[in-house]
């Protein structure tokens, strides 16, 4: 019996269900996937506690690679027995489960270079670190950014991407442990926010100048003290909000501090066009395949442990990426 988890209503942790499902042949545009790997991302907290409003009852998670089983009437892009990866929102929805249907056209073929665990671990954080590095800003060699949350899985990617373009990163962690994680992945200063004041450790480390780009998963905690760290005319890009959405602000707040830009990106508008995401996927599995960019995969659930794995993933627990093991 294929085995998925699902909540009837939003909240806690506690929410979350493992239950025993029907999956049927696949329809149009279709396919039947084996999971063989599942990622755990901070998104899936925003579908379970009501965020990002789903329908009631739904399935959970966006992330997993597997191999195609049946292929649904009109699809080219996949055969049955191909390895494949996805990542996506609502046409993804319900990954936490050992067989889905599933949309054929989020599917990215997996190089033999690819192993699944790796591909659930790093599908989502993997093409979110391309669009940062390839699409946002132009960088150049010297240019200097804020990585907040260094530790976790985009930022260990993140951090090994922007050494492989030649720009200096500071990161930010929350404890000391979290920082020589920081520290092995690139980071070439790294600022333990619980016992260090960030602004002034950045104007410390930049000459009093400041970064040229912040990235920021974390949110309303650490917004304004971003924005101070920026140069003149630098840009902040609101990539998550771990600690709770940004409150709204008057635009004229970037003027006086210094003519700063501001982008609030997401995924879905990076990889929408095939040949994009195709290349953006490319690259990353270059990288990846090479052994330029490592993965780490620091825990490991099972689907009944869902529960716990959230509550390790709000509580900071986790470092690197996570993955449920089918």
């Amino acid at each position: 019996m294929v085995k998925a988890v699902r909540f009837y209503e939003t909240g806690g942790p506690e929410v979350l269900r493992l239950e025993d499902v029907e999956v049927g042949e696949p329809g149009a545009g279709e396919v039947r996937l084996r999971h063989v790997a599942v990622g755990l991302n901070y998104a899936d907290t925003y579908f379970r506690n009501g965020t990002y409003p789903i329908p009631m009852p739904n399935g959970i998670g966006v992330e997993a690679a597997g191999v195609v089983m049946e292929v649904g009437p009109g699809v080219t892009n996949v055969a049955v027995g191909d390895r494949v990866t996805y990542t996506g929102f609502l046409n993804t929805l319900g990954a936490y489960a050992t067989e889905r249907l599933i949309p054929a056209a989020p599917l990215i073929k997996l190089p033999e270079t690819i192993a699944f665990e790796t591909a659930a671990a790093m599908t989502m954080r993997g093409l979110t670190s391309a669009y940062l590095m390839r699409r946002i800003h132009d960088f150049k060699p010297g240019d200097t950014i804020l990585l907040h949350a260094a530790a976790g899985g985009v930022g260990l990617i993140v951090s090994q991407w922007a050494k492989l373009l030649g720009l200096n990163v500071i990161g930010t962690v929350s404890s000391e442990a979290k920082a020589e994680v920081a520290r092995a992945h690139g980071c070439d200063h790294v600022i333990n926010y619980s016992c260090e004041h960030v602004v002034s450790s950045v104007r410390d480390l930049t000459d009093g100048v400041g970064v040229d780009v912040v990235f920021d998963s974390v949110g309303k905690d650490t917004f304004m003290a971003s924005l101070d760290s920026l140069k003149r005319r630098g840009l902040m890009v609101c990539v998550g909000t771990a600690s709770g959405t940004i409150p709204p602000f008057d635009p004229q707040l970037l003027a006086m501090k210094g003519s700063l830009y501001m982008t609030r990106p997401a995924l879905a508008d990076y990889i929408a066009d095939p040949e994009e995401k195709a290349a953006l996927a490319g690259e990353l599995f270059d990288h990846v395949g090479s052994g330029r960019i490592k993965i780490e995969i620091n825990q490991h659930y099972a689907l009944q442990d869902a529960v716990q794995a959230h509550r390790d993933l709000e509580a900071r627990k986790t470092t690197g990426s996570s993955i449920f093991v089918i």
